[in-house]
């Protein structure tokens, strides 16, 4: 079973992500779930960004990071949306990564390096009318087209938040998808 360091969205550690995590560990897998922002949760994407903009978006990654420090380095990193950020960093540059699923977010591969490190398998999943997902399409393209180890998933519909039971834009359908693939990687790495 995997190790997965799953890094919450810019509306905090909502109970959506936790049961998100929950169906992890059904699955038998060790989830960890930092709280990043100290127990604070956000009725919107926009209060959630005023947050983490007046805390520091580099003091919170900052804080990712040292919660990947406390354990072993061989984890899959995850990351919804702000949480890919910190997740996809670590994949691209700590050693001994496992895996990577970034959801509803992807960035151009240079943000961290020069390539996608060899031997790490990635997910992508996101939403094709997503407005925050379609900026990052060509990047999550480009990831997926540079390696075997890349599979990008774009499910129809516009949720952002899709696979977060806890909040409005919950998609059952698309969530339930993305579950079971997430759960076949995790098995396979």
């Amino acid at each position: 079973m995997a190790e997965v360091l799953l890094y919450h969205h810019i509306q905090g550690l909502t109970d959506g992500v936790r049961a998100f995590a929950d169906d992890l560990r059904q699955a038998g897998h060790t989830v960890h779930t930092p709280d990043l922002f100290d127990g604070r949760t956000f009725a919107s994407i926009e209060e959630g960004f005023g947050f983490a903009r007046d805390t520091g978006f580099d003091t919170i990654r900052e804080r990712g990071a040292a919660a990947a420090d406390q354990l072993a380095p061989e984890l899959v990193y995850a990351g919804f949306s702000f949480g890919v950020t910190i997740a996809q960093r670590l994949a691209q540059t700590r050693p001994g990564a496992r895996g990577a699923l970034l959801i509803y977010s992807c960035l151009p591969v240079a943000e961290f390096g020069e390539a996608w490190p060899e031997g790490v398998p990635v997910q992508i999943h996101g939403k094709g009318g997503d407005e925050f997902f379609d900026e990052d399409l060509p990047a999550a393209r480009e990831l997926a087209d540079s390696t075997a180890a890349a599979e990008l998933f774009v499910y129809p519909g516009d949720q952002h938040l899709f696979a977060d039971s806890s909040l409005d834009a919950y998609d059952p359908e698309a969530s339930a998808l993305l579950l079971e693939r997430v759960r076949a990687f995790l098995a396979s790495v």
